[in-house]
């Protein structure tokens, strides 16, 4: 259920793995999967060898070939602008941060060396606070000014 992944800077991280993720993971990694791809690979570098997921050509797959991918798989949606790879990884940390995961793992999910900078993650929570808290409680200025 954990993965060890070699991030920004080479550090090194477990990241928890459940459900679909895992067995698309298992899918992927099985004879039928990764190997076809690394097959059609005519050199190899040993920079190759350790990468989990290829590019069509069985070369390691890079950040821009990531960004593709969800640039396609996203207009096939419909969706036209404003994606890429970092907005995943934000929409993660805000979700977990919102749902009440605790900074400090989001902070080692996320390979961020210092707290510091996940507490950037936290303002889109506080703002979502406010308008509940606006919304709902009866002390509240917007909830005055709509009760007139």
């Amino acid at each position: 259920g954990l993965a060890l992944v070699r991030g920004k800077g080479q550090r090194e991280r477990l990241v928890p793995l459940a459900g679909a993720a895992r067995a698309a993971l298992v899918r992927w990694l099985s004879p039928g999967g990764r190997g076809l791809v690394a097959a059609r690979r005519r050199r190899t570098r040993a920079s190759d060898v350790p990468a989990v997921f290829l590019n069509l050509r069985g070369g390691r797959l890079t950040r821009q070939g990531v960004w593709t991918v969800l640039s396609q798989r996203a207009a096939a949606a419909g969706i036209t602008s404003g994606v890429h790879p970092h907005v995943l990884r934000h929409s993660c940390a805000t979700h977990m941060l919102a749902r009440g995961a605790d900074i400090r793992v989001v902070q080692e999910l996320l390979g961020h060396a210092s707290v510091v900078t996940t507490q950037l993650y936290t303002k889109v929570t506080v703002e979502h606070l406010r308008r509940v808290y606006d919304a709902a409680h009866p002390r509240s200025q917007l909830h005055r000014q709509q009760l007139g």
